[in-house]
């Protein structure tokens, strides 16, 4: 069994001892931890959304969270099945305290987590999570008497989420309908499976091919939307059924995008290509995290902008787009965070963006990915033993490297002319993630190799 915490919450597979899985004690005890830290930041707002995904275990985790918080003297507004970003927007519309999301995201069916959320509708910061931890293992809450007692009404906010898309200046719903595309999707029987073909309807798409679109959490393959995963889609596009296909992962907060050849058109040109259009339309400044593409830096300084690489994180990504006011930013890994409609990774705005780009265009996904900087990442790992000072380590590459472009703000990113290495410690585990770029995987190799090579020598 595992349990993991985090100041982002707290996640685990479900079942097995106290502190040992992701069982009812755990799970009460970190609800009233957060809605402890809740009530000390906010004082008298009383509400909290909660919103899930389709996990099996979803029903039970549900009951749980929203007994305990009503048990605390909140009101719970709880938007069932429904996608991360809807949940985020809705803390929004609620003028909530916060909200809970109830999703492990991409890990398999035996997982779930607790995601907390600010009253912004954002992940808590650094300072706001640790207290929430702090409060949880102390134990330090209080629960409501009787006639405190919390009410809970239920909501969908599914249409809003629409709305709010559709209300983008650049979501040109118009020039979509009129190129009438044939799209594929796949929603790994989840959330997505409710909120992709409503905002593909509602953009005027009449041709949808939905594939695993039942939201009974049965995941037809493993959930991470990656290339080796998303066979099924493939071969369909490669059959020239439909002209795009778009997988979600089963929170919907990253998208990944295939061809209408059925190749992938690659998670980190996701968001490359959606900021390519924004940036068209609105130029100014774009954020991804360190170990996402330098595709995003080449497209943002094409249309005279500044890019900036924030610490992995989606607290830490937004972050640095609030600090240098980005148009546009996200992850690498299909998440699209475009601050004209919220601050979180959004596969709805991510579509979107995606499709009035595509129309605008005027040509094929592929031809659309071949308009972009061709960059390989290849993604790599050393293990060490638990006595290995990995701080020590990481000062000595900084230090070997000092003639290069080298930023410490989150491990090591080493800039080379041509490419770029990146490491980083894992939080949970004695090993240090290498992540490395270039033209081709064959130098991305060669890169990522030579300064392993100098970890080795440790």
């Amino acid at each position: 069994m595992s349990l993991v915490k985090s100041i982002s919450g707290i996640r685990g597979t479900i079942g097995g001892r106290v502190g040992e899985g992701l069982n009812p004690v755990d799970i009460v005890r970190f609800t009233a931890a957060y809605a402890t830290q809740r009530r000390a930041a906010l004082g008298e707002n009383n509400t909290i959304v909660v919103g899930r995904d389709a996990r099996l275990s979803g029903h039970m985790v549900d009951a749980l969270v929203c007994g305990t918080l009503m048990g605390m003297g909140y009101d719970v507004v709880n938007i069932g099945l429904a996608t991360t970003p809807t949940t985020e927007l809705a803390v929004v519309h609620e003028h909530a305290a916060g909200g809970i999301i109830l999703t492990a995201s991409h890990n398999p069916k035996q997982w779930n987590a607790l995601k907390l959320l600010n009253e912004h509708g954002e992940f808590l910061n650094d300072a706001e999570g640790k207290g929430v931890l702090s409060i949880a293992e102390k134990e330090d809450f209080v629960f409501a008497e009787v006639d405190a007692l919390g009410h809970m009404t239920h909501k969908d906010y599914l249409p809003q989420h629409v709305e709010d898309v559709l209300a983008l200046k650049l979501v040109d719903k118009e020039a979509i309908e009129k190129r009438d595309f044939t799209v594929a999707i796949d929603c790994v029987n989840s959330v997505g499976g409710l909120a992709i073909p409503a905002i593909l309807k509602a953009l005027g798409v009449k041709h949808i091919i939905e594939l695993n679109c039942t939201p009974d959490g049965h995941f037809p393959h493993n959930p991470e939307p990656l290339p080796q995963h998303l066979t099924e889609i493939s071969e369909l596009l490669k059959s020239g059924k439909a002209d795009v296909g778009f997988v979600v992962d089963p929170d919907v907060d990253r998208l990944a995008i295939i061809c209408e050849n059925g190749e992938m058109f690659g998670e980190e040109y996701t968001l490359v290509s959606v900021a390519d259009y924004v940036l068209t339309h609105t130029p100014g400044n774009t954020v991804s995290n360190m170990s996402s593409t330098r595709a995003l830096s080449d497209v943002t300084r094409a249309h005279g902008g500044e890019y900036s690489a924030s610490a992995v994180g989606e607290v830490n990504v937004v972050t640095e787009m609030k600090r240098v006011g980005a148009v546009i930013g996200g992850e690498g890994n299909g998440g699209v965070i475009y601050p004209e409609c919220h601050y979180g990774r959004d596969a709805l705005v991510g579509i979107a963006l995606f499709l009035s780009h595509l129309a605008h265009k005027n040509m094929k996904v592929s031809e659309l990915r071949r308009s972009y900087p061709e960059y390989c990442i290849s993604k790599n790992r050393i293990d060490l033993s638990p006595e290995l000072d990995v701080d020590a380590i990481l000062a000595e590459v900084k230090n070997i490297y000092r003639n290069e472009r080298v930023n410490d703000r989150d491990g090591v990113k080493i800039d080379f002319a041509d490419g770029w290495v990146h490491l980083r410690k894992s939080n949970t585990e004695p090993i240090i993630r290498v992540y490395s770029e270039a033209a081709t995987m064959e130098e991305a190799n060669r890169l990522a190799q030579e300064v392993m090579k100098v970890i080795g020598n440790w």
